[in-house]
């Protein structure tokens, strides 16, 4: 149940962020395996052409509402960035009825098992405008003229959580879900009270070890290239090749802080083992 990993109150602990007048981040509270503090974050973005899209959506709240509106409101695509962060397309949904919901491949066959199953009342049985694949996994268009215009888009599709990149082309911001964690989760736990702010056991602090952009980021690479990218690391290669093309400096992960300045730097450091050749510099 998603009930055992977000926040009863997200507006009271929810922080609004505004990266640029275009660009808005909602961080909240979210536990890992129920335990692990790694905190969400959905990102909003004004398109040139004045429609909104919004990707990993959290909660949609009277606050979240009233963000949108100071915006224009034209909420025209709902984004999925994984298989994973989900939870709120349905709430979006139905607050947004004329938004496209975008996707990769597997997502809806899991919402719909997941409906089916009826112990979670926050997912539905709403379709997607587009479903990601790899036949058009990097066609940004395919979601919208004006997206097309706007965004590239990467589909690591070896990735474990189907994950799919965004670079909004405006201000040269990457918008990701687990493809790269930052944490601690700072931001996302810097209104709930001290009292009430979950503690690292063991089990947090191995996981924490392994996605952090801290340093030499040793576990992180590790973790890039034993796990994230086992199943298919040749693809997985040639998507951060391609990525690393793109221009940027800010990455807005879900999980940990949110990276502003040297976001191009720090994607050449945790992803040197990709860029370099095979376990160059390990």
């Amino acid at each position: 149940m998603s009930s055992k990993l977000i926040p009863p109150n997200p507006d009271e602990v929810m922080v609004i962020r505004d990266l640029s007048p275009n660009v808005v981040t909602f961080s909240v509270p979210f536990l890992r395996f129920g335990r692990i503090p790694i905190g969400g974050r959905g990102t909003l973005i004004r398109l040139t052409s004045g429609s909104l899209a919004v990707f990993s959506p959290v909660a949609h709240t009277a606050a979240t509402a009233a963000k949108v509106a100071s915006l224009g409101g034209d909420v025209r695509y709902i984004v999925a960035t994984d298989i994973e962060h989900h939870i709120f397309l349905s709430e979006w949904a139905a607050a947004y009825p004329h938004a496209k919901l975008i996707g990769p491949e597997g997502l809806p066959e899991k919402r719909l098992a997941a409906a089916a199953q009826g112990d979670d009342p926050r997912i539905g049985t709403e379709g997607f405008g587009v479903v990601v694949n790899k036949g058009n996994g990097r066609d940004a268009g395919a979601v919208g003229e004006d997206f097309g215009r706007d965004f590239e888009m990467e589909y690591f599709a070896g990735h474990p959580n189907r994950e799919v990149v965004f670079l909004w082309k405006p201000e040269g911001v990457v918008v990701q879900a687990d493809l790269v964690f930052n944490l601690p989760a700072t931001e996302q736990y810097s209104r709930v009270p001290e009292a009430e702010r979950p503690r690292l056991g063991v089990l947090g602090k191995v996981f924490s070890s392994f996605q952090t952009t801290a340093g030499d980021a040793l576990g992180m690479k590790r973790f890039l290239w034993y796990v994230a990218s086992r199943n298919d690391r040749a693809g997985f290669d040639e998507s951060v090749a391609r990525m690393a093309r793109w221009e940027f400096d800010t990455i807005v992960p879900c999980h940990g802080e949110t990276i502003v300045g040297d976001g191009k730097a720090v994607f050449e450091k945790v992803f040197a083992w990709h860029l370099e050749g095979k376990g160059k510099g390990k």
